[in-house]
């Protein structure tokens, strides 16, 4: 009896003619622990996608997200299927490759590309991978152009650049949906792609139901998985939101691309690696969860060989406020700037919530004008020496006249507040944005 493994009777087979092409390796369920099925006869590397056939004849989705001595291990889109042992599990060929092209503008789709907007099937177009294209990190542009936001606060203080890649980072309830929107809405784009990842299906229909209202669906692509859905398909649509960003913006596109929200995808993750044996580290994280962060926002930026560019908010959930936490880290680290809402000014009535003082734009010195700049320290030196004696202030410890510049930062509190104020449904440009700056703030 010969002892051929598959691949190589596979080869000696189609070399003598007897079959065109190798055949398809299919497995078989063998077990199921945490959510995850494990595989026999499925050799197929990590991230291939897979169907597994149901008791009653349905076939369900799956990926590869890791290998446990001889078995494969799969993690199913749908968690409550009726998985049955030795079931069949066939490849799915063209799993790591999307559909992308002008037939998705204006369209809401799953992570799989499914329509959800009932408009029919959404048609095919060209192809693009999934986990992107790698390029030449020298053809990534640099960022010299600032970008009309629609945000006073953001267009002064916190200057966005063409390209630049953001974390959004709040508490629960602080305003970053309602933030989100405005900037969606405000923001001067070719192509909008957003991704709603694990949010509740509730924000899901209002998110849609809110940017018909400002007339922006027509140039919006939306990939949108509730936070019931499994967190394979989580990872999903994050991936499939970058790669169709990634093709308008091989076409020379200007995108705004996003992502609501990074924790919900790391949140996915830790699931898939915990119940994969990962071991945990910070706040029960495994290795995995951190290192998917970059990997995404590597995904955006400029692209000095076709001219277009990536803008894009991921926002970031701090869970009990803490700024230290390790997606928040990781996120603030490898992003071009940070926004940070403040639950104290949340609570004050101040939207939106920026605290200007811990936020940060890392490309502001260079899209912006001498004025500008002026202007810009002026406001930001009053905010800090406001906040370094707020306990002093509110406990009338403080006497006037003891320090000039920390009475100038209380008369112009106020000012300052109200500079940050704006109304959800209104749009302040670049241009009128810097003048109401420099006029209140400047020398």
């Amino acid at each position: 009896m010969l002892n051929l493994d598959y691949d190589r009777l596979s080869r000696i087979l189609i070399e003598t003619g007897t079959i065109t092409a190798a055949p398809e390796k299919w497995g078989r369920v063998k077990a199921c622990s945490a959510g995850l099925i494990h595989v026999s006869g499925f050799d197929y590397p990590i991230g291939f996608g897979a169907a597994i056939t149901l008791a009653d004849g349905r076939d369900i989705g799956a990926e590869v997200v890791g290998f446990d001595g001889g078995m494969t291990t799969l993690a199913p889109f749908d968690e409550h299927a009726a998985i049955r042992m030795d079931a069949v599990v066939k490849p799915r060929l063209d799993s790591a490759q999307v559909d992308v092209g002008p037939m998705l503008v204006g369209r809401i789709i799953d992570p799989l590309g499914h329509p959800l907007d009932g408009k029919g099937p959404v048609g095919s177009g060209a192809q693009w991978p999934l986990s992107g294209k790698k390029a030449n990190i020298l053809h990534r542009g640099r960022i010299t152009e600032p970008l009309d936001v629609g945000v006073q606060a953001i267009n002064a203080l916190l200057p966005i650049g063409c390209g630049q890649r953001v974390a959004l980072i709040a508490g629960s309830g602080v305003g970053k949906t309602v933030l989100m929107r405005q900037l969606v809405s405000g923001t001067q784009a070719d192509i909008i792609v957003v991704g709603l990842i694990g949010e509740r299906a509730r924000e899901l229909s209002d998110f849609v139901a809110a940017s018909q209202d400002v007339g922006i669906a027509g140039k919006m692509i939306t990939v949108a998985v509730p936070a019931d859905h499994s967190p394979i398909l989580r990872i999903k649509a994050a991936r499939r939101a970058a790669a169709i960003a990634e093709y308008f913006r091989s076409q020379g596109k200007s995108v705004l691309l996003m992502i609501d929200s990074l924790t919900r995808i790391a949140h996915a993750q830790r699931e898939i690696g915990l119940a994969a044996g990962e071991p945990p580290t910070a706040k029960g994280y495994p290795p995995s969860a951190i290192a998917l962060i970059p990997q995404l926002l590597e995904r955006a930026g400029p692209d000095s060989e076709t001219g277009g560019f990536i803008t894009a908010f991921y926002t970031v959930l701090a869970d009990g406020d803490d700024l230290d936490d390790p997606i928040v880290d990781a996120a603030r680290a490898i992003a071009d700037g940070h926004i940070i809402l403040s639950r104290e000014l949340a609570e004050q009535g101040v939207f939106p919530a920026i605290d200007i003082g811990k936020s940060v734009s890392r490309v502001a010195q260079d899209i912006i004008g001498g004025q500008h700049a002026i202007a810009l320290q002026n406001f930001r030196s009053l905010w800090s020496r406001y906040a370094e004696n707020r306990d002093l202030i509110t406990m009338g410890a403080y006497r006037a006249g003891s320090d000039e510049h920390l009475d100038q930062a209380i008369v112009r509190r106020a000012d300052q507040l109200c500079f940050l104020k704006q109304q959800v449904d209104e749009k302040i440009g670049l241009g009128v944005s810097i003048q109401n700056l420099v006029q209140e703030f400047g020398e």
